[in-house]
């Protein structure tokens, strides 16, 4: 069990009331990794899938952090992955009972299932749903067949055509995961994908630049990707289709119809908290003097064997004084309405003058707007995001 005591001795930060709580769960496995994946996932070995073994060890995972956020009501929980619609619709509703019975969940909880079309059987995404999850978010990356095989995925364009249809079918509201700039694209390519998803009426659309991250496949054989100009040319033309599709442009890769963004998305943004068990899950949690981030061990064969002995816990650190500005605004200024000043304070303990030379700074060169209590960034500001939030990193 955790030792609350430590977390709760004096210390330099001063923060209000603990921000809104979220619950992350990850589940590692997956059909086959993609190359472009940095993600702590890890391939079936013959097809076995230790699902009972795993929703043990979450569960004393999750037993052993209880002592963090006793009494905490918790806003969303989010089960990602790997591909977690690789486990039972009877092992989510497990997982869910398990959790409700420990952890008080809000009655409008927003419970997020990631899954992935290539796993997609006829009223599986239904049974989730009857398990307890009120939201889907689909992995299609894109509709070209061409493009898919190129991204090493596992299902094809009518695949996740089906999987979308039978999610308009069993949720009031899910996500499309679309890639864009992927090997070989050009702007008709992607104007094609995205039209085909709006065409799809997906109530959230997730609209993620390809990346080629350290550690993958692609990293160390890079595939011909548009350059940075027609990558800019896309994302132009992704916030103008979506707008003209009703799509709100909410966060720099998320568009949402009204009513329909994701909260527990929107609480990382919004530096709020959340805990984290499974193999390789981060997790950060405030405490009144101290911003505290985990994350458990990775491997997942080690993690269930430590997890059911209560010592998932593989790294733990104070996040420093001087890093909190950065850490605040490198999500905060993601999204497009900014942050409140207070939510600023609040949420680092800090005063508004660790950060008065920055907003200066930013005001001056255009990348944000500012009240007296709010500050958002403009166009420019979401252009050049990286610029923006480099200005709160820590001087030497």
């Amino acid at each position: 069990m955790a030792d609350l005591s430590h977390f709760l001795r004096p210390g330099t930060l001063q923060l209000g009331a603990p921000p809104p709580l979220s619950l992350y769960v990850h589940l590692p496995w997956c059909l086959r990794k993609c190359p472009y994946c940095d993600f702590n996932s890890h391939e079936m070995k013959a097809g076995e899938l230790p699902e009972q073994r795993y929703l043990d060890a979450l569960l004393a995972d999750l037993e052993a952090a209880l002592p963090l956020v006793w009494g905490r009501g918790v806003h969303s929980i989010f089960i990602g992955g790997g591909t977690p619609s690789l486990f039972s619709p009877a092992g989510i509703a497990r997982l869910l009972s398990d959790i409700r019975a420990r952890l008080k969940l809000a009655p409008d909880c927003e419970i997020t299932l990631e899954a992935n079309p290539g796993t997609f059987e006829r009223d599986r995404f239904r049974a989730f749903r009857d398990a307890g999850v009120t939201r889907l978010s689909i992995g299609v990356q894109s509709f070209d067949d061409d493009k898919l095989h190129a991204l090493g995925r596992v299902h094809d364009r009518a695949q996740a055509i089906a999987a979308v249809e039978e999610a308009q079918r069993a949720f009031d509201t899910f996500n499309i995961d679309l890639m864009y700039a992927l090997p070989g694209q050009d702007l008709a390519g992607l104007e094609a994908d995205l039209g085909e998803a709006i065409a799809l009426m997906p109530p959230h659309l997730s609209v993620y630049h390809l990346t080629l991250e350290p550690n993958t496949y692609f990293a160390k054989f890079p595939p011909q990707v548009p350059d940075e100009d027609l990558a800019y040319t896309m994302l132009d033309r992704i916030t103008e289709l979506t707008g003209l599709a009703g799509y709100g442009r909410y966060e720099v890769s998320a568009y949402a119809k009204p009513g329909h963004r994701c909260w527990h998305n929107l609480n990382y943004w919004q530096f709020g908290d959340y805990l984290g068990i499974g193999a390789g899950a981060h997790g950060k949690l405030s405490f009144p003097h101290r911003v505290v981030r985990q994350v458990k061990l990775r491997e997942p064969r080690l993690y269930m064997e430590k997890a059911l002995q209560g010592q998932a816990l593989a790294q733990e650190e104070e996040v420093p004084r001087a890093q909190l500005p950065f850490e605040f605004m490198l999500n905060a200024l993601r999204l497009r309405e900014g942050f409140a000043l207070k939510d600023f304070q609040d949420r680092t303990g800090l005063p508004l003058s660790a950060i008065a030379d920055a907003l200066q700074q930013a005001q001056a060169r255009g990348l944000i707007e500012r009240t007296l209590t709010q500050v958002t960034p403009t166009e420019r500001g979401f252009d050049f995001l990286s610029d923006l939030q480099s200005l709160f990193l820590p001087s030497d």
